[in-house]
């Protein structure tokens, strides 16, 4: 338990989407096959005994989601993963199959905003709409307009958003798109865990997912395939790993780590999908004390919250407060929160998402993002707000 130097009290960590917090079943995993030798490639009972592993977290993630199991491909983590199959050549069928259009929604996460193994030109964004979800007109405009004489469509959305938590209709999103001849990838990482995911009810054609989002090792993720037979071409080539999907070694101890997180997910995901209620006491918090401050400080403007979000994500902002000076006072009181982001210089700068979604500038400076975890409490809760109280307070002092 890491105490603050001031106050001798556990420090509050309020950043899960950043990155969870190593839970114990994934460091047991872990440690245990860093003490046995073996590459997975090999014949002998070493190397068997290695790819039992791999192979065993195939199958704890195809639980998961309700997939095919060899339609899993472990990489070094989501932003590899969406490299990988942000690709403008497809294998269908084992033949190649031209994508000549990448549409991605203006709230992707950056690994998904850069566009891959395309090219600028080749990327068109599209526009959410005030509450952070896309465009779906101009989605199935933009489809329906796509030449498909270049090539197929392909469109990139989240199923979450990691700084705003809120939830895509993927499944209308999937209609449009199958609708009109195109590809789905969906970006997984902020669900997995935090809400059911089903991976033929997404009806994603590639899915992402990251380990260290669930309280797995860094370091380790997936691309999960809907059919086998249609596969973006290796980004990572060169051996036969991963059924010549992606080439190199296997991090037996990091895919390990990962299936037990998984694996407790399965057991207990209500622990992450009930933080509803303390989510919402936090932001009737807020409410209140910049109610109880008087006319200098304004309400707190929840960004995203008339739509559905993870029970887990709170993104607000109380004009007046800025989020830099915001979070290094929560910090100095032991409380870890973000602006954001974590995927960037690791300094406070506007966040594309609330730009996206029309945020005015003065509200962008101070949008603080709160990510809870499945052991987040009341009392933390509690103490996140006397702390926020003190900032308001040395405001109108």
């Amino acid at each position: 338990m890491v105490l603050t130097d001031m106050a001798k009290k556990p420090r509050i960590y309020f950043d899960y989407n950043a990155s969870a917090p190593l839970l114990d079943c994934a460091r047991d995993a872990v440690i245990d096959l860093l003490a046995h030798a073996g590459n997975a490639s090999s014949v002998h009972f070493e190397g068997r005994n290695a790819r039992k592993h791999i192979e065993a977290a195939r199958n704890a993630l195809a639980n998961s989601i309700d997939c095919n199991p060899a339609n899993i491909v472990f990489t070094s983590g989501a932003t590899e993963a969406a490299n990988h199959v942000l690709c403008p050549i497809m294998r269908v069928n084992g033949q190649e199959v031209n994508v000549s259009q990448l549409y991605v929604a203006s709230t992707e996460h950056p690994c998904i905003l850069q566009g891959g193994r395309f090219r600028n030109d080749e990327i068109l964004e599209l526009p959410v709409l005030e509450n952070g979800i896309i465009d779906l007109e101009c989605l199935e405009k933009s489809l329906k307009n796509h030449n498909f004489e270049t090539g197929l469509p392909l469109v990139a959305v989240q199923y979450a958003n990691n700084e705003t938590g809120v939830l895509q209709p993927i499944s209308r999103v999937s209609e449009i798109v199958h609708d009109n001849d195109g590809l789905l990838l969906v970006d997984a990482v902020q669900a997995l865990g935090k809400t059911p995911i089903l991976m033929a009810e997404t009806g994603a054609d590639f899915l992402i997912v990251s380990s260290h989002k669930i309280g797995g090792p860094q370091g380790v993720g997936a691309l999960v395939l809907a059919n086998g037979n249609v596969s973006p071409s290796p980004l990572i080539t060169g051996g036969g790993q991963e059924n010549y999907h992606r080439a190199g070694t296997e991090n037996v101890a990091a895919i390990a780590g990962f299936a037990a997180a998984i694996e407790w997910h399965s057991e207990n995901l209500t622990k992450n999908i009930q933080k509803f209620e303390l989510r919402d006491s936090i932001e009737t918090g807020l409410s209140t004390i910049s109610r109880e401050a008087g006319n200098e400080i304004s309400a707190p403007v929840v960004f995203g919250s008339s739509v559905e979000r993870l029970g887990n994500t709170s993104c607000f902002s109380v004009p007046g407060v800025k989020a830099e000076t915001a979070l290094v006072s929560l910090d100095l009181d032991g409380i870890a929160v973000s602006s954001g982001s974590a995927c960037s210089s690791g300094k406070v700068k506007k966040s594309h998402v609330l730009d996206a979604m029309g945020v005015q500038a003065e509200e962008m400076q101070g949008a603080v993002r709160l990510s809870l975890g499945w052991d987040s409490t009341d009392e933390e809760a509690g103490r996140f707000l006397e702390a926020w109280k003190k900032i308001i307070g040395r405001m109108v002092a």
